[in-house]
């Protein structure tokens, strides 16, 4: 066995459990080998038959921190970091129509492969390791994920309104394409899934087609669903029924499907996605700083909905660290649900890991013998996390991205002692910066 072992830190382990133990990776086969004296057949480590190797081929010091899973970042448009800061302050419609499809219009397949490169360094500093993305020119942000060894769902994002009928078919079966040519790219870390922007931004035909075809190809569906009223009532007034029963209608409601903000469900609505398994996508601070309200999480996971955490596009929050995700959705849906005990720590921390793994189909999420080795190490140490009475408390209300000292995905070290190894963090961070402000004059032009 090619072994990473991390060492001397405190483990958070799936049943909400903190344990002193070091983590054994197995990097041929990209999983954990064993957490302390467990191992994946469950005997104990020193056990003559366990198999596991008395040195390491390389060690990570976690002294002084807490190993957690990656982190998983369901819902984000990444190359939209070229646009962050650049248009604020709106509501969701006019930001669209008035800043951001202008913007979008302008960009070049260069420029989206330098805003995902500086939004795949961002989040492996801030110890995410496995993302949804739906956006344009997939296969530059597959080589983004390839290069930089994290794992991601990605789709074409399909949007049909204001187009001809050729223009809007071809759209939808660039997203179809996209999906079947991509899937297992970058040695499997990369999966994917047909992504129509939401059940308003595409029309009922196209969707339906589109549906049908990635239904028969076995091909999942993401789409936005429900983030603000204008999502819900032009389909109420329309066709007299709920967007989440149009989806279903449509064939767009399965248990390997995921919906972005689901803001605006009711109760009937909330039945129907637990009820199939579609895993809904909480974006707190894009729900906050769009006011497009504040989603039922509580309710949610009380109908045995899988929920998950995203960040949006860095556009509207304005960071891809999920720690300050965790925090916002902690107290926002305290505040949506009238109750200080609901989505508490524990569950913030279960959305943002196994739950985002969970909701993308993506292995990790946990950590335990036999999972995939995703996982990030936290330090402890800093004045804002002293003193660690509870340390799940701390990972949903005090750390930061920045409290994150090694990152590993697949078993391979991506940030050792916040140095990123597989991108060159400086050439990303000007060559994004040059690629905005070329873009900023063109859309000025």
């Amino acid at each position: 066995m090619n072994a990473l072992r991390v060492t001397g830190g405190r483990v958070l382990r799936p049943d909400g459990r903190v344990t002193e133990s070091d983590v054994t990776i197995d990097r041929d086969a990209g999983t954990i080998a064993a957490v302390g004296d467990e191992t994946v057949s469950g005997e104990r480590a020193d056990d003559a038959d366990a198999d596991l190797p008395s040195t390491a081929d390389e060690t990570l010091d976690a002294d002084g921190g807490l190993v957690i899973p990656g982190l998983v970042n369901a819902h984000t448009h990444v190359a939209m970091t070229l646009l962050r800061g650049y248009a604020d302050d709106k509501p969701l419609d006019p930001w669209l129509r008035e800043d951001i499809w202008p913007a979008e219009a302008e960009l070049t397949p260069n420029d989206i492969e330098a805003g995902a490169e500086l939004g795949v360094l961002e989040m492996i500093r801030s110890g995410t390791t496995a993302f949804a993305d739906m956006y344009f020119a997939m296969d530059r942000v597959a080589d983004v994920v390839d290069r930089a060894g994290v794992r991601a769902r990605l789709g074409h994002g399909v949007v049909t309104v204001g187009k001809d009928d050729a223009d809007a078919r071809a759209d939808v079966e660039e997203s179809l394409a996209v999906a079947k040519e991509l899937d297992g790219a970058a040695d499997g870390r990369i999966r994917t899934a047909f992504m129509p922007h939401s059940l308003t931004t595409v029309g009922e035909a196209f969707l339906g087609e589109g549906v049908a075809e990635a239904r028969e190809a076995d091909i999942p569906i993401h789409l936005h669903a429900n983030e603000t009223t204008d999502e819900v009532d032009p389909i109420v007034d329309e066709r007299g029924e709920r967007p989440i029963a149009y989806a279903e209608e449509l064939g767009a409601l399965g248990a390997d499907d995921f919906f972005a903000h689901g803001v605006h469900l009711d109760g009937s609505e909330i039945d129907r996605l637990a009820d199939a398994g579609t895993a809904v996508v909480h974006c707190p601070a894009s729900n906050m700083k769009l006011a497009s309200g504040m989603a039922p999480v509580q309710r949610l996971r009380d109908a045995g909905v899988t929920v998950a955490l995203g960040t949006d596009g860095a556009a509207s929050n304005n960071d891809l660290d999920v720690f300050d995700e965790m925090r916002d959705a902690a107290m926002l849906g305290k505040l949506a649900a009238d109750d200080a005990s609901a989505v508490p720590a524990a569950a913030v921390v279960e959305m943002a890991t196994a739950g985002g793994a969970d909701a993308l189909g993506l292995p990790g999420g946990r950590i335990e013998p036999g999972a995939a080795a995703d996982l990030a190490v936290v330090d402890l140490d800093a004045p804002h996390l002293t003193p660690v009475h509870d340390p799940v408390s701390h990972l949903a209300y005090a750390a930061r991205g920045s409290d994150v000292r090694h990152t590993v995905c697949d078993g391979e070290v991506l940030m050792r002692d916040r140095e990123v190894l597989t991108l060159d963090a400086d050439a990303v961070r000007e060559r994004a910066a040059a690629a905005a402000n070329d873009l900023v004059d063109r859309v000025g032009e």
